[in-house]
């Protein structure tokens, strides 16, 4: 599911839940929803759903500049314990300096509002790095690109689908 899962399964112009959902049936994933009441902060949403917030994908959207003519943006998926390293995210693109996208940069490139964001890229320019640690939980929580529904995605489903660049970028607390 970063970029074009299955040649772009799902009709382009489809909902990006409902996208989701498409591509996650198609894919055989297991996976389960969660509703609950609106909410888009991790710790708090985390509880609402009954997990421990270890097993949150946090999904973080960076902006790293490579030089002073290229700019790249990465989806950093990270425990929603951890906190990003964001000098990690810029060591690993070779980049010059790094820093949070803008809330309406983030949301274009993730198709969702802020606290919606989904640990999968259907944006060619947004490249998926996930925390190693995620693979220490047997299910992941996300918000389902909404934030009164939620998704618990069989890890091993998701880094299938995903596909993800694995590389430590969390720092402890």
């Amino acid at each position: 599911m970063s970029g074009e899962m299955n040649g772009g399964v799902t009709a382009p112009t489809a909902g990006l839940y409902e996208r989701l959902i498409a591509d996650l049936e198609a894919a055989g994933a297991r996976y389960r929803l969660i509703d609950h009441p609106p909410e888009g902060r991790t710790e708090v949403v985390s509880a609402l759903r009954g997990h421990d917030v270890a097993q949150a994908a946090k999904c973080l959207i960076t902006m790293v500049k490579i030089g002073k003519k290229q700019t790249r943006y990465a989806l950093a998926v990270v425990p929603g314990d951890a906190r990003l390293d964001l000098q990690a995210v810029k060591d690993l693109l070779a980049g010059t300096y790094v820093t949070f996208a803008s809330r309406e940069k983030a949301e274009e490139l993730a198709g969702s509002v802020s606290g919606t964001v989904l640990p999968f890229s259907y944006h060619p320019q947004l490249e998926v790095i996930a925390d190693p640690a995620l693979q220490q939980v047997p299910e992941l929580f996300f918000n389902a690109a909404r934030l009164d529904r939620s998704i618990a995605l069989a890890t091993d489903d998701y880094l299938r689908l995903a596909a993800p660049r694995l590389a430590p970028i969390t720092t402890p607390g």
